[in-house]
C-alpha cells in the first residue's frame, strides 16, 4: 500500500516535537521500517532508509511525542482467550459507554460503528468462564448498554502487528532481513487462541511486558530500571521471551493522518472445510488489518483500512473475484476507534495515553488466585 503523497504533508526533513503533526514521506518509511524491526537500532534503521542514525532518532521522537506513531509490545496470541463483543447502547449512553469500556484494562481495542451495534470491544481474559463472567457482568452491567454479543476469537490468521505500511524501498527491507532478534513479530501462519491461560508470565516477566507495552523501544538500560532489575537481566529475560515467541512487538500509527480514512469491519462465512485456506489467503491482501476465525455462523471476521469510502465497492469487489466462496453478510464502518491495543486514540487516531494491561479481578476473586497484570 504505497503512500499517497497528496495525503501526507511536505514537512521539514528536520522536523521535531511541536512541528505539524502529520505523516512526510520518509515518515511513513519510518514506520514501515519499525514495523518491520520494532527495536532495530537508530544506524540499522537509517541505512534502511538512506538516513543517518540521528535523523531517524529525531524523526521518531517527533512521531512519538505527537501521538501519531508508537511501538508496544504485548503477550502472544497463543497464551491468550481473544472475543470480539458487539455492543449495543441506549441513545445518548454512546459516549459514556465507550469511554467506560476504554478505561477497562482487560478490553484491549474499542471501536465506534456504524452498522447493527454501536461498539466492538476486543477483549481477553483468563478463561472462557471468566470470559463469560467479564462480559455479563462488567460490560453487561454497564449503565446505558442495552445488549452484547460475544464472537470468541479461534484462530488467528492476521493481526494489527503483521499489518505494513509498505513505504520503504525494497532495498530498505532487504537491510532489515534476517534480523528476528530485533523484531519479534507474531510467528508467521495461524495462531489458535488459547481456552485456558496455563501458565501466567513470571513477575519479572510481567514487569517486562508491562514496561514495553507503554514504550517498545526503550533500551535494555531503561527497560532494567522501570521494570526493577539489571539491565543484564533486563537483556536476558526479554531476548528469551522473544526467541520463545511469547512477546509480540509491532509499531502502529495514526492512519486517518496517514491516508487511510476508513476503516471497514466485514462479518462474513466460510465453508469449514476452506476456512484455512481463505484465512491464508486474506491476510496476505495489503489492505486487510485483522483475519480471524470466530464462534458463529458468520465464522470469519475481517477488518481492513482503506483510503476512503471510495475504496470500498473495488474492495469488494476483489473479495467477490478471488474467495468466490466467502460471503459477506454484513459490512459495519467505523466511526472512530477509541483504543487500540492498550492505547487510548483521539478523533484523529493520534495516541493520547496508555491503559496498563490487567485481567478482570472477578476472575481472580472467584478463583482464589493472583491477579495476572501488565502493572
Amino acid at each position: 500500500m504505497a503512500p499517497d503523497s497528496r495525503s501526507t504533508a511536505d514537512a521539514d526533513p528536520h522536523s521535531t516535537v511541536g512541528a505539524d503533526p502529520r505523516f512526510s514521506e520518509l515518515d511513513l518509511a519510518l514506520v514501515d521500517a519499525l514495523q518491520a524491526a520494532p527495536r532495530a537500532p537508530w544506524s540499522q534503521i537509517g541505512r534502511a532508509l538512506g538516513v543517518d542514525a540521528t535523523t531517524a532518532a529525531r524523526r521518531w521522537e517527533r512521531l512519538r511525542a505527537n501521538g501519531l506513531a508508537w511501538v508496544t509490545a504485548y503477550s502472544a496470541p497463543k497464551w491468550v482467550t481473544v472475543a470480539y463483543v458487539e455492543v449495543r447502547c441506549r441513545p445518548r449512553a454512546l459516549e459514556t459507554v465507550s469511554l467506560a469500556l476504554a478505561g477497562m484494562p482487560w478490553v484491549f481495542s474499542v471501536d465506534e460503528t456504524a452498522g447493527d451495534f454501536d461498539l466492538l470491544a476486543s477483549v481477553t481474559a483468563a478463561d472462557l468462564p471468566s470470559l463469560g463472567r467479564s462480559v455479563h457482568g462488567l460490560i453487561g452491567g454497564l449503565k446505558g448498554v442495552r445488549s452484547t454479543r460475544t464472537r470468541l476469537g479461534i484462530t488467528l490468521y492476521s493481526e494489527g502487528g503483521d499489518w505494513r505500511m509498505r513505504a520503504m524501498e525494497p532495498a530498505g527491507h532487504a537491510e532489515l532481513t534476517g534480523h528476528a532478534e530485533l523484531a519479534a513479530p507474531r510467528a508467521p501462519g495461524a495462531t489458535v487462541y488459547s481456552a485456558l491461560t496455563r501458565h501466567p508470565p513470571a513477575p519479572d516477566d510481567q514487569a517486562l511486558l508491562a514496561a514495553l507495552g507503554a514504550d517498545g523501544r526503550l533500551s535494555y538500560t531503561e527497560l532494567g530500571a522501570k521494570a526493577g532489575m539489571s539491565e543484564h537481566t533486563a537483556r536476558r529475560r526479554l531476548q528469551r521471551l522473544v526467541r520463545d515467541g511469547d512477546i509480540t512487538f509491532r509499531c502502529d500509527l495514526a492512519h486517518p493522518l496517514a491516508g487511510l480514512s476508513t476503516v471497514v469491519l466485514y462479518r462474513t462465512a466460510v465453508p469449514h472445510t476452506h476456512l484455512a485456506a481463505v484465512g491464508h489467503a486474506l491476510s496476505r491482501l495489503e489492505e486487510v488489518r485483522l483475519a480471524v476465525s470466530v464462534s458463529g455462523s458468520d465464522n470469519l471476521l475481517v477488518m481492513v483500512w482503506l483510503r476512503g469510502l471510495h475504496a470500498v465497492d473495488p474492495f469488494e469487489t476483489l473479495l467477490a473475484e478471488r474467495f468466490p466462496l466467502l460471503r459477506v453478510n454484513d459490512r459495519t464502518v467505523v466511526l472512530r476507534s477509541r483504543k487500540r491495543m492498550g492505547r487510548l486514540l483521539d478523533p484523529a487516531g493520534r495516541a493520547t495515553g496508555h491503559v496498563p494491561f490487567a485481567m478482570p479481578r472477578a476472575w481472580f476473586s472467584a478463583y482464589g488466585a493472583s491477579p495476572v497484570t501488565g502493572t
